[in-house]
């Protein structure tokens, strides 16, 4: 057998040579230095075809360059394509490395805090900056070819994903979709909706990475592989992969330590003490390694660079600073003087004043050093240095929040996690296996890492037989978090028409999906029905109608029920009156619950519409008081925790100096309560007469019941029992049908009754947008209605700049602690007129929400507005130094440029939509200029 070719081989392999050649794909490839994968060529070779494409594939896989392909062919064909990131970082990220390749005139950039070169043919721009112009019908539409959407599966965000399927199906048709996402599990389903609604699209999806990872445990001083290779018996090759036996043991080893009690038998104690020492040499063996000693041990054995995920930011900041108190180094005086250099280079625009506050001289230190932390309460300019040295290798250990994970390019040799663990927002919970494969797909970077590693820091009580079910799943469904908004409603009417808009919804991937849903929840249905026939010939009873003697007993149940619902309610309403009359000083009895004993009333905590007017101190579902309990808690008390009227027991004088926040001060005051109001003897509530005893009804009931021919049957409980299992199965039954009626039309239902309240409000007219509606369309974020009825009704009319930065702030702010806490500082006169009114504005929208069944829980309507950054707000507006402001508001700096970036954002969008020749639009454009000064205005991009 010869290899040589004949001559028709020959030549068929010239002519597809050539064919390949004549393809735009062939010089792309010659852009880079390394081969092309086979998802990637497939992917671009579609994209050249005219199709549009959806690639799932692991993160640091490069599915990146498919969205670089369509920059190449819009740039080939002389049309336009714009790259669309999640945030702000990705986006200059992606900027920069677009502008070595193609220079500066052919790219530009457009995000809420820059817009450079807006015109040229390739622009990369956060989503919602596209979805701004879609809406607007910009200029800049014209001769657009290509979409990039970078990380498409932020379409689950919860607070921005809308975004995403809003571009989706207002592009235009001539546009070419690409879309990039982590691997998800239903990549194809995803696809088919994009095949639905933008045409010819081809699924990509590859789980291979590029890097093999591998996965560890470290448990003290040893490193343990997670999983083990068993090879498969006659073949000597791999096969399965199980859990290290070694691993196994060693979580055995510490579950059965064994409890030494005392024995007093011969030749026990010899035994015993035995025991101790082989226990110690086994604990000498397994801990929770330091932080400093993990990254020592990382450097010893070659795994740097690092990136060790903590879920917390003030974890990050304290892991930097233990490994500078451990006299850690991981960089020599060349690479020192490298990253001193560089950071100058960047910082250059930050105010020498403003670098004391800004920590920049411990920052600095940990850099010289290779150590850095990466969290969103560091200062953008901060984190961007942070990101380039750790780019360039002069950054060793970064130390991160799970933001890091989300799109930016930062790949590690290493990914350490220190727990399974973190506080979602609501309790702690374990991550999941897609926030797992999301944070340990940073480790391995392509092209210089033969293997990246995942390192897991042993805990107590770990199962490693969990981990490897967390390690081996890809389990990360896209769910669409999809609805529609007041903004969207004006912008669609405007643009299509109600009947027109209401069509373009239906086809959202949400209501793609719910329809999905309906077809399994109908077969349940068909299951349940042939359930009932089976109970209901089993209920049936040979003296009378069973069905009819089964009803008398419900009616019988549930009028108990009822009866002693309604007693609660009374007894809670009346808690509710008492607490309503609390004041500040107030010494109570807490009945019951978590907090039940003495307690010192702080602030009353009145229900919405009583005095106060702002967040903290005015709630919508009744009184809410804040206490100092007798065991030095402060705590937000609810309604459950008075199930029975309370009433002042002392009066108690609050100090002026008294800080929720101090522990001494705490401590003090809880002391001076116990003195005070400690010798009451406070008596046990007792229990009232029922309400059931007296009613008529319940003894119509009984009596109807005894006089039923069926209460004589001899199988009586026998039939009650299948007819109460007929009568579950059928309301089961019929929750399902409404959740098939729920389901069906979703999204096209909400969207009416938001037509309909926008019409009741005067911003809808039929089918015509008011002027008051074109004011609302062009308001975007949460509070877009609140801000126009602001507007409207002239609330902000006559303030200062720095009063109206204060009002803006409350409609982007949003704490990130819980209601613990004293009401937000506010700033007196005019401001805090205006913010009240606010209030005041929202709870008459969202009594009108309530009244169109709009519902804040699935997504809709308009939250609270929030007052906690109008102090600092107005405090910089008016011009006041860093420092100080940072003292007073006690809040990261980048927390604190991060909400001035979208305080001005807002205030853009209230320059544009108010009256131009109001003092609004005037003070609105003032605001903004005396927000963006200092840290606030420098950028590194641009």
């Amino acid at each position: 057998m010869t290899d040589e070719l004949t001559p028709a081989e020959r030549y068929t392999a010239a002519r597809l040579r050539a064919a390949e050649e004549a393809t735009a794909l062939a010089p792309f490839r010659e852009m880079y230095d390394f081969e092309l994968d086979p998802f990637q060529i497939e992917a671009c070779k579609a994209l050249e075809t005219g199709k549009g494409v959806l690639v799932a594939a692991p993160t640091g896989s490069g599915k990146t360059i498919v969205g670089e392909f369509a920059v190449h062919l819009a740039l080939t064909q002389g049309r336009k394509c714009f790259y669309t990131t999640p945030i702000k970082a990705l986006s200059n990220q992606k900027y920069t490395d677009l502008v070595k390749r193609y220079g500066a005139d052919r790219v530009g950039l457009l995000t809420g805090d820059n817009s450079i070169n807006s015109d040229a043919p390739v622009v990369v721009m956060t989503t919602e900056v596209l979805r701004n112009m879609l809406y607007a019908g910009s200029q800049s539409l014209l001769g657009l070819g290509y979409v990039v959407m970078d990380e498409v599966h932020y379409l689950s965000d919860r607070f921005r994903g809308a975004v995403w399927e809003e571009v989706i199906i207002h592009l235009p048709d001539s546009v070419t979709l690409v879309s990039l996402s982590a691997t998800v599990s239903n990549a194809e389903e995803f696809g088919d909706w994009l095949d639905t609604v933008r045409g010819d699209t081809e699924v990509i999806v590859s789980e291979h990475r590029p890097v093999p990872l591998w996965q560890h445990v470290l448990a003290g001083r040893r490193m343990y592989d997670l999983f083990e290779e068993k090879s498969t018996p006659g073949d000597g090759q791999s096969g399965r992969r199980e859990v290290n036996p070694d691993l196994v043991r060693v979580a055995r080893m510490e579950s059965t330590r064994p409890s030494f009690g005392r024995d007093k038998r011969r030749g026990r104690n010899n035994m015993r003490e035995a025991d101790r020492e082989r226990e110690r040499r086994q604990r000498s063996r397994i801990w929770t390694p330091g932080r400093p000693e993990v990254i020592e041990r990382l450097d010893a054995e070659g795994l740097l660079p690092a990136i060790t995920f903590i879920f917390s930011r003030a974890g990050c900041e304290a892991a930097v600073q233990q490994c500078l108190y451990a006299g850690l180094r991981l960089n020599d005086e060349a690479a020192r003087a490298r990253v001193r250099s560089l950071v100058e280079e960047r910082t250059v625009g930050i105010p020498d004043e403003d670098l004391h506050v800004l920590g920049y001289f411990e920052w600095l230190e940990g850099l010289e050093r290779g150590i850095a932390a990466h969290h969103a309460g560091m200062l953008p300019t901060f984190k961007e240095v942070v990101e380039e040295l750790f780019v360039r290798g002069l950054v060793k250990a970064v130390f991160a929040t799970e933001t890091l994970a989300l799109g930016i390019n930062m790949p590690a040799r290493s990914v350490v996690l220190e727990k399974l663990v973190k506080w979602n927002g609501e309790q702690h919970a374990d991550i999941t296996p897609g926030e797992y494969t999301q944070l340990t797909g940073r480790a391995g970077r392509r092209g210089i890492d033969v293997e990246g590693h995942a390192v897991v820091l042993w805990q107590r009580a770990m199962d490693p037989g969990a981990l490897a079910g967390l390690a081996g799943t890809r389990t990360y469904p896209l769910r669409s978090s999809f609805r529609p908004s007041y903004n969207m409603a004006v912008n669609l009417v405007s643009q299509f028409g109600r009947h027109r808009s209401r069509e373009l919804l239906e086809t959202s991937f949400a209501q793609f999906q719910a329809d999905k849903a309906v077809v399994g929840i109908s077969r349940q249905v068909q299951r349940n029905e042939e359930g009932l026939r089976g109970y209901r010939a089993s209920m049936t009873c040979h003296l009378g109608d069973f069905d009819e003697y089964a009803l008398l007993r419900r009616d019988l149940k549930d009028r108990e029920t009822e009866l002693a619902r309604q007693g609660v309610a009374q007894r809670r309403a009346a808690a509710a009156e008492v607490l309503e009359k609390l004041r500040p000083g107030d010494v109570i009895h807490v009945p019951t619950g978590k907090y039940a004993g003495l307690a010192l009333v702080l602030d009353p905590g009145l229900p919405a519409g009583r005095t106060g007017g702002h967040r903290g101190l005015e709630y919508h579902d009744g009184p809410r008081p804040l206490v100092l309990t007798a065991e030095r808690q402060v705590k937000r008390l609810a309604a459950i925790d008075f199930p029975v009227p309370v009433e002042p027991l002392e009066r108690m004088r609050i100090p002026k100096s008294f800080n929720p926040r101090s522990p001494q001060s705490r401590r003090d005051l809880a002391s001076a309560l116990r003195s005070k109001a400690g010798h009451h003897d406070v008596h046990r509530h007792r229990k009232q007469r029922s309400a059931a005893a007296d009613d008529i009804e319940i003894a119509r009931l009984r009596a109807a019941i005894r006089a039923h021919a069926c209460h004589g049957c001899d199988e009586r409980e026998d039939h009650a029992r299948w007819a109460e299992r007929y009568h579950r199965l059928l309301r089961d039954t019929r929750q399902l049908e409404r959740r098939i009626e729920g389901r069906t039309n979703t999204i096209a239902r909400t969207f009416d009754r938001i037509c309909a309240l926008l019409t009741e409000l005067g911003y809808l007219s039929g089918e015509e947008v008011t002027d008051d509606g074109k004011r609302l369309a062009r308001l975007y974020g949460e509070l877009d209605l609140l801000a126009s009825e602001c507007l409207r009704d002239g609330v902000w009319e006559g303030l200062k700049p720095e009063e109206l930065a204060a009002c803006a702030s409350a409609l982007v702010y949003e704490a990130r602690a819980a209601d613990d806490a004293l009401p937000p500082k506010l700033p007196a006169g005019r401001a805090k007129e205006a913010l009240g009114e606010m209030v005041r504005i929202w709870g008459r929208l969202d009594a009108l929400e309530d009244d169109h069944k709009i519902k804040q829980a699935e997504g809709v309507g308009q939250r609270e507005p929030d007052l906690g950054f109008a102090w600092a707000a107005y405090r910089w507006a008016s011009g006041h130094g860093l420092d100080e402001l940072l003292r007073e508001i006690e809040m990261p700096a980048g927390d604190f440029v991060r909400w001035c970036k979208q305080v001005i954002d807002v205030l853009g969008q209230i320059a544009v939509a108010a009256p131009p020749d109001g003092t609004v639009a005037r003070s609105a454009r003032r605001a903004v200029d005396g927000l963006l000064r200092g840290v606030v205005a420098y950028s590194s991009v641009g």
